[in-house]
């Protein structure tokens, strides 16, 4: 029986990808004992760096900063980092992320009565490679916990691979499953517009870019301005990093609990966009035993793509993701 890995490759394979990668991304620290001139994971304590050819590909903070960890950079081919991590106007904004509120305790911001993501234990990752395509994984359990107990309210297994090939793609898979713990029989999730897997752009991807979504995307609902919901499979953003264009297309597994559930999007005073569970319209009760698998994917390019390029890209996620299940 072909691993995860043989298959998610087989898929690129098929799709007709080079195999050559690019070396074009910021330098990183040394690389760790153990780790390939091609994929290397190095961990401080405190972050888990996955660097290509020795250069930053992601960086992963796996410690409460201060309320959650979170995907702090990530990095396209040729070395364009989209993330921007606690910035003044919102310093809970936190690169990629995900938070929502549960049985009322708002684990979004960062404000006095909020909760918090605790890791319980290690971060265990991993690195492999097959005929020049490279991919990292890691695994968190969070214990998220409100300001008032130590007992968690919900617990939280996460995990998040990250995979690169041919230079072309950066492609992040984020999974997070949701769960009562013991002594609860139910927890409830609610939460804002925007609560859910978050992404805040870098300050030079801010201005002049533009949203496109997945041809089956629904009408939306203006919040205000051009803050908006969706429902749609997918949702991209393209802008120009210091002169660079950069696409970044945000992708939603059709395995997912409402799918296509609403993604929200806003371009003033910042860009932003976060897949959603339609939280803050319906909210959902996580029943004891019975927990909620999600899972969502980040792909980024140098330059801009057009629909069908982040289409077919969403149809090669789905079905890497569907086999490595």
């Amino acid at each position: 029986m072909l691993n995860s890995l043989t298959r998610w490759a087989l898929v690129l394979l098929a799709a007709g990808a080079a195999i050559v990668l690019s070396p074009r991304a910021p330098a990183a620290e040394p690389a760790a004992a153990g780790s390939s001139a091609l994929i290397g994971i190095h961990d401080d304590g405190t972050s888990t760096l996955v660097t290509c050819f020795g250069r930053t590909l992601m960086d992963y903070c796996r410690v409460a900063n201060p309320a959650k960890p979170y995907v702090r950079r990530l990095y396209t081919p040729g070395g364009v980092n989209a993330l921007r991590d606690q910035v003044p106007d919102h310093k809970h904004h936190h690169g990629l992320m995900f938070a929502i509120a549960a049985d009322g305790v708002n684990f979004w911001e960062e404000a006095p009565g909020c909760g918090r993501e605790e890791p319980q234990g290690g971060c265990p990752a991993s690195a492999s490679e097959y005929k020049g395509s490279a991919r990292a994984s890691l695994s968190q359990e969070l214990a998220w916990i409100g300001p008032k107990s130590p007992s968690p309210i919900m617990l939280e297994r996460r995990s998040i691979v990250v995979a690169t090939k041919d230079g072309s793609f950066t492609l992040l898979t984020w999974r997070s499953t949701l769960s009562a713990p013991p002594e609860r029989q139910s927890v409830k999730l609610s939460g804002s517009h925007y609560y859910g897997l978050g992404m805040r752009f870098a300050v030079s991807l801010n201005k002049g870019g533009r949203f496109f979504f997945s041809a089956d995307k629904k009408e939306a609902t203006i919040i205000s301005g051009d803050q908006q919901v969706a429902p749609a499979r997918w949702s991209a953003y393209t802008a120009s990093a210091e002169g660079k264009p950069v696409t970044v297309a945000l992708f939603e597994s059709p395995a997912n609990l409402r799918f296509p559930s609403p993604i929200f999007t806003m371009l003033t005073p910042f860009a932003y966009q976060s897949a959603t569970l339609n939280l803050w319209k319906e909210t959902l009760e996580l029943k004891q035993g019975h927990p909620l698998n999600l899972c969502y994917g980040v792909a980024l390019w140098d330059g801009e793509r057009d629909p069908a390029a982040v289409e077919a890209m969403y149809q090669q996620w789905v079905a890497g993701e569907a086999a490595g299940k």
